[in-house]
C-alpha cells in the first residue's frame, strides 16, 4: 500500500514520517517548494523532539520523499491523508477551510485510479459530506474515490509518540472500503491493543473539537479559580491538587497560569462557536465565550502584575522573560500568551530582554521589534524584574541563587506556578505568582 500526506506542516510532516516508520512508502506533497527542498533534505522547518530523526532516517532510506507534483502522488498513492491547516478567519472564528478545499481538489483532479481519501484536519462538523460531494463531483470517469475522516490528536512536544503509540483511532467512515483500508493502515497500531472507535463523518468532526473545548474549559476553569484566590487568598496549586485527586475530574490541565495558546484550542473553541452559530445552536456553546475571556484576562493579569511590582510605572525598565513558546517543548508561538504578554510591556514602554531555548526565531518574525538573546544570563543581565512565562526545564530549576548575582533587582512573577516562591520569598525576593495574592 502506497500512501501520500497532503500538507506537510506540523500534523502532515508529523503523520508522513510515522507512516513510514510503520513501514509503508510515502509521499509527502506540499505547494511550498522551499519546505519540500527542506524536507528533501531531512531538514525539519520546526521543533519537535524526535521526529528529525526519523524523518532523516527514512528519507536516507528512500522510504519518505517529498514532492510538489500532484499528479505524481495521484497515478501513485492508493491512501491520500489530508493534514493541511485551518486556521482561522481574519476577521472572524469560522476556520478558514480554503487550504483544505484546495487540497481536495487538487486530488479529485489528479487521482487516476481507485483510492480512499482520509482527512486529518480538524474542520467544522458537516465539510465531509461536503468534501464527499466535491470528490464525486470532480473524479476521473470510472475512478472510484472514498472519503474518510480521521481526526489527529497531537500534543506538541509528544507527536511522535501520540502518532505510533495513540490513545484512541477514530474512524468516520461512509462506504464499505474505507473501514478495511484504515485497519490495514494502522494494523501495526491496532495489534498493541489501542481503541478503536467506528463511526460517522459528523461524530469523527466533532470528537477533536470537543476534545480541544474541554480541555480548554478545563484550564480556564482552574484560572477562574485562580482569580477568586488572588483576590481572597489561598493556594491554587493545593486546590488544584485537591479537586484532581477525584478521579471524576482528574490532575491534568489544572495548572493555573498565563493560559493557553497555540495552533489548536484557541481557532478550535472559536470555530466551534462560529459552526454552531450558523447551525442556529448558538446557546449550546455560549460557555465557551467565557472560556475564551477568562484564558485572555490571564494575559492582562501578568502585565498588570508586572506593573505593581514595578510601582505603577514600567517605562524604560528592563524586564527579563523567560520563555515566549505557547508551551514548553515546542517552538510554536501562535496566539502564544508568553509572546502576547512580552509585547504588551514593551509597548508600555518597557526594555525587553527574551530568552526562549527554541522560539526566538518564530517569536521574531512575529514580534520582531524585542531583544531576543541566546541565553538565560544574557535576558536577566541587571533585570529589573523577571518574568517567567513558559515552563520549560531550564526555568523550572531556577534558584534565588541562580538569579540573584545576575539581576539589578530581586523581582520575580512566576506565571505558570512552578517555582518555589517560598524559596524566592525567604532569600529575600519580591515574588509573584498567578493564583496567589500579591502582595
Amino acid at each position: 500500500m502506497k500512501i501520500s500526506v497532503i500538507g506537510t506542516g506540523y500534523l502532515g510532516a508529523t503523520h508522513a514520517a510515522g507512516m513510514a516508520e510503520l513501514g509503508f512508502d510515502v509521499v509527502g506533497v506540499d505547494v511550498d517548494p522551499t519546505k519540500i527542498e527542506r524536507l528533501s533534505r531531512g531538514e525539519l522547518p520546526f521543533h519537535e523532539p524526535g521526529l528529525p530523526e526519523i524523518i532523516r532516517k527514512h528519507v536516507d532510506s528512500g522510504r519518505l520523499r517529498f514532492t510538489t507534483d500532484y499528479a505524481e502522488v495521484g497515478a501513485w498513492a492508493d491512501v491520500h491523508f489530508v493534514g493541511v491547516g485551518t486556521p482561522q478567519m481574519p476577521g472572524q472564528h469560522a476556520a478558514d477551510m480554503k487550504y483544505v478545499d484546495a487540497a481536495v481538489l487538487s486530488l479529485a483532479e489528479h487521482i487516476t485510479r481507485d483510492a480512499l481519501v482520509v482527512g486529518k484536519s480538524t474542520v467544522p462538523v458537516g465539510t465531509a459530506r461536503r468534501l464527499q460531494g466535491l470528490l464525486r463531483e470532480k473524479a476521473r470517469d470510472g475512478v472510484d474515490i472514498s472519503l474518510a475522516w480521521n481526526p489527529e490528536f497531537l500534543r506538541e512536544g509528544f507527536a511522535v509518540k501520540d502518532t505510533l503509540e495513540p490513545d484512541r483511532l477514530v474512524f468516520g467512515v461512509n462506504s464499505p472500503d474505507a473501514e478495511p483500508t484504515l485497519r490495514a493502515v494502522y494494523a501495526k497500531i491496532l495489534a498493541t491493543g489501542t481503541p478503536l472507535i467506528v463511526t460517522d463523518f459528523e461524530t469523527a468532526e466533532l470528537v477533536k473539537v470537543a476534545a480541544n473545548a474541554f480541555l480548554a474549559t478545563k484550564i480556564s476553569f482552574i484560572n477562574a479559580f485562580s482569580e477568586v484566590t488572588e483576590a481572597v487568598g489561598g493556594d491554587i496549586r493545593t486546590l488544584a491538587d485537591a479537586i484532581g485527586h477525584d478521579t471524576r475530574i482528574g490532575r491534568r490541565f489544572l495548572n493555573a497560569g498565563i493560559g493557553f495558546g497555540g495552533g489548536c484550542l484557541p481557532k478550535d473553541i472559536r470555530a466551534l462557536q462560529a459552526r454552531v452559530s450558523e447551525l442556529g445552536l448558538d446557546r449550546s456553546m455560549r460557555f465557551l465565550s467565557e472560556v475564551d475571556e477568562i484564558n485572555l484576562r490571564r494575559r492582562e493579569r501578568a502585565v498588570y502584575l508586572a506593573s505593581s511590582m514595578l510601582g505603577g510605572e514600567v517605562a524604560d525598565l528592563r524586564i527579563c522573560v523567560l520563555g515566549v513558546a505557547f508551551k514548553p517543548e515546542s517552538d510554536d508561538v501562535r496566539d502564544s500568551p508568553a509572546l502576547d504578554v512580552a509585547a504588551r510591556l514593551y509597548e508600555m514602554g518597557a526594555a525587553v530582554n527574551v530568552y526562549d531555548p527554541e522560539a526566538n526565531a518564530n517569536a521574531a518574525r512575529r514580534f520582531p521589534r524585542l531583544n531576543y538573546v541566546g541565553s538565560l544570563t544574557e535576558a536577566a543581565a541587571d533585570a529589573d524584574l523577571v518574568l517567567l512565562l513558559t515552563e520549560w526545564d531550564e526555568f523550572k530549576a531556577l534558584t534565588p541563587e541562580d538569579l540573584a548575582p545576575l539581576v539589578a533587582h530581586r523581582r520575580l512573577i512566576d506565571a505558570r506556578n512552578v517555582v518555589d516562591g517560598d524559596r524566592f520569598r525567604d532569600a529575600g525576593w519580591d515574588f509573584a505568582a498567578l493564583g496567589q495574592r500579591y502582595p
